[in-house]
């Protein structure tokens, strides 16, 4: 008897002496993915049986450059044959066959999880009844209340991405600088009246020229993934306003007394307003049906309303250009070239009210029937 308390004790002091590096598990019908976090390992020893996993190996983890083992009993078969793992730089990584295709309750064959196991979110995905062709959902996306009640549990706390949070806080930043400018704009002329209109550009212009380049991140954000679609159309509308409140009003003082200022800025800002709002609802899954609504419908008297008063700062200031020559180049110069400035902004007009409002308009026509569309398919469906 006291052989086997020695025994039991050494064993028991091992088994607390043992450090564990953090591992990371995600599954698929068919493999286990295991992701060990351990850094610049010195070499690895890993032994597979159809039921266990032996790891050892020397590296940078949880406790610094030490030693870290672990074995998992699974809980259900493996085929150890065609298992493997590979070393990287920062950390190992592990693919383990099922012998049977299916969907494992748990990792291991006890219910109590060692505090060092964790589940890998980046790489979670759950049960798909879909036909094969079809890809496999992630729990993220089609059981959500699912994912965030076992992230929770995880780590005691819902993570959002990263992206998400930049995302939302962009919307709302830019949502609060236009509501600003129309708030401004608002509240003064119902105190002041029409006498407070040639003071617009006095008034909010920093505030517009602000955000207006700060629009230009939503030309970034396609190109990096941050959204869906193409960096063209965001950045022609972006480049069409900032033309006219760069060249066509802060560089012609005149103009920015001119009462047509103070409505585009109106216009832009009330569609920003609305804008901005339905991008937060969209990030947060927050489905508001009056609020989609709203989004794809007021553009419809907004924008034409929009262009005619860009269509008619370009038009006051093609004289303007005339008398002053500004960003007009004459020859002879050492370039050897020559630009009329007031030529450009007839050609520009042109192009603004015909092909320009046509692709605008027809984008967002082709847009609002999708997006209303799909919500009816979706609202009868539920039905």
């Amino acid at each position: 008897m006291p052989d086997e308390e020695i025994i039991e004790n050494n064993a028991r002091r091992k088994y607390l002496q043992q450090l564990s590096p953090f591992v990371y598990w995600a599954q698929t019908a068919r493999h286990i993915n295991l992701k060990v976090d351990l850094k610049d390992a010195q070499w690895t020893d890993l032994k597979f049986t159809p039921t266990n996993l032996e790891f050892k190996s020397k590296g940078v983890g949880a406790r610094g450059l030490n030693e870290y083992e672990f074995d998992i009993k699974f809980y259900g078969l493996i085929d150890d044959e065609q298992c493997s793992y590979k070393v990287f730089d920062n950390k190992i990584e592990c693919l383990i066959v099922k012998s049977e295709s299916g969907w494992w309750t748990r990792l291991i064959a006890t219910p109590q999880k060692p505090h060092w196991l964790k589940i890998d979110f980046d790489r979670w995905q759950t049960e798909d009844d879909l036909e094969d062709e079809e890809r496999p959902r992630n729990v993220q996306e089609d059981y959500s209340r699912e994912y965030h009640r076992l992230q929770k549990e995880e780590m005691g706390y819902i993570k959002e991405s990263s992206k998400n949070v930049y995302m939302v806080i962009y919307n709302l930043a830019q949502f609060v600088g236009f509501l600003y400018v129309l708030s401004v704009l608002s509240v003064l002329y119902y105190r002041d009246g029409a006498t407070m209109i040639p003071r617009t550009y006095a008034l909010v212009g920093n505030a517009m020229k602000f955000l207006q380049l700060l629009q230009y991140l939503e030309v970034l954000h396609p190109i990096f993934g941050y959204t869906k679609g193409s960096p063209v159309v965001p950045f022609m509308q972006v480049s069409g306003r900032n033309f006219v409140l760069f060249f066509m009003i802060e560089f012609e003082e005149r103009m920015q007394t001119k009462p047509v200022i103070f409505y585009v800025f109106v216009i832009w800002s009330l569609v920003e307003v609305i804008r901005y709002p339905y991008y937060i609802s969209q990030i947060l899954k927050m489905e508001s049906g009056f609020l989609t609504w709203l989004r794809y419908t007021v553009w419809i008297p907004l924008y034409p309303l929009g262009i005619l008063c860009e269509g008619i700062i370009i038009l006051r200031n093609i004289p303007y250009f005339e008398e002053t020559k500004r960003f007009s180049i004459e020859m002879p110069n050492k370039w050897n070239i020559s630009f009329d400035m007031p030529t450009f902004l007839k050609i520009y007009l042109i192009l603004l009210i015909l092909p320009g409002s046509f692709f605008l308009m027809s984008h967002m026509a082709g847009t609002r029937a999708k997006k209303l569309n799909s919500r009816r398919r979706s609202r009868k469906s539920s039905e």
